[in-house]
């Protein structure tokens, strides 16, 4: 059975063919109460096929929340949360991966210890042999595995050895390579550079623009500005729960993205007072109505 549902799994990206039409998946006025602290309000996000999807803030933005809501394991309480054009309420993960929603985790949910090829295939693994002495099918695993991971460019010595000892860049494009195999039509990432280097940063984004070549549509989870601008289509910036900017990438710059996601309009309102300081320099920080303007025309060229 498992070995069926990889063929199938395989074909999904093949019989889905990028589009720039209806988003894969949609958000409209998304919310997320627990109790009296409403966590995420008035979220409006799509996500096209082929196509990278920044979604930025800083902690307690509410990045996370958005993340569960939208892999199954929370459900909104207000707003419509759509998946091809139909209104979804998801009650578990499984739930969205059946819809072909992967989540890649910042703990990529590996076992150091393991080879690279059983974590590749690690609760899906393929058997053979009749019922009921069936048993793994670790030759057709490791080539497979070596195929897939040589489509995403990614070349491995040793399959034999414990994904513990990759890097943590390899790591990351291991677990994007698996998501992409089992048939991932949307592939959210959870601060993959986080906790990387410059040259291993790097390596993450060359395959996150590999799976957005691959027809996928990614959701890019982070707080660096400058990893999102080097392979975002869209850009979403959330700040205490709600959207503060949403904007293609033809229509802002690295600059005034970083001073959004820097809290610019704070910065900019407390221009006068920062002057006073002394050994702050106050020169290059935006004016307030400049913001304010970057963030309505976005709108207005959407209505």
């Amino acid at each position: 059975m498992a070995t069926n549902e990889s063929q199938t799994a395989g074909a999904v990206l093949q019989d889905t063919p990028p589009t720039d039409g209806a988003p894969t998946v949609e958000l409209r006025g998304a919310g997320k109460a627990y109790g009296n602290i409403r966590a995420l309000h008035g979220v409006d996000l799509q996500v096209h096929p082929s196509k990278v999807t920044c979604v930025l803030g800083d902690n307690g933005a509410g990045k996370s929340t958005l993340i569960k809501i939208i892999s199954g394991l929370h459900q909104h309480t207000e707003g419509e949360f759509l998946v091809d054009g139909e209104p979804v309420r998801f009650s578990t993960p499984r739930e969205a991966l059946d819809r072909g929603i992967a989540t890649v985790y910042q703990d990529l949910a590996t076992v150091p210890l393991m080879p690279v090829w059983r974590n590749f295939f690690l609760g899906s693994e393929m058997t053979k042999g009749p019922w009921p002495i069936r048993r793994l099918d670790i030759e057709k695993m490791k080539k497979t595995a070596d195929e897939e991971l040589r489509n995403m460019g990614i070349v491995l010595d040793d399959l034999e050895q414990p994904i513990g000892t990759l890097s943590g860049g390899q790591r990351q494009c291991v677990a994007i390579a698996r998501a992409v195999y089992f048939g991932a039509r949307v592939l959210i990432l959870d601060e993959p550079t986080a906790a990387l280097g410059v040259k291993q940063s790097g390596v993450v984004l060359k395959y996150i623009a590999a799976a957005r070549d691959r027809g996928l549509g990614v959701i890019f989870i982070t707080h660096n500005p400058h990893h999102a601008y080097m392979v975002g289509d869209h850009f979403s910036v959330l700040r205490l729960g709600t959207m503060e900017l949403s904007a293609p990438r033809s229509e802002i710059s690295l600059e005034e993205l970083t001073n959004h996601m820097a809290g610019g309009a704070e910065l900019a309102a407390l221009k006068h007072e920062l002057a006073q300081v002394s050994g702050v320099d106050v020169e290059e920080l935006p004016e307030k109505e400049d913001l304010t303007a970057s963030v309505a025309a976005p709108s207005e060229g959407k209505s």
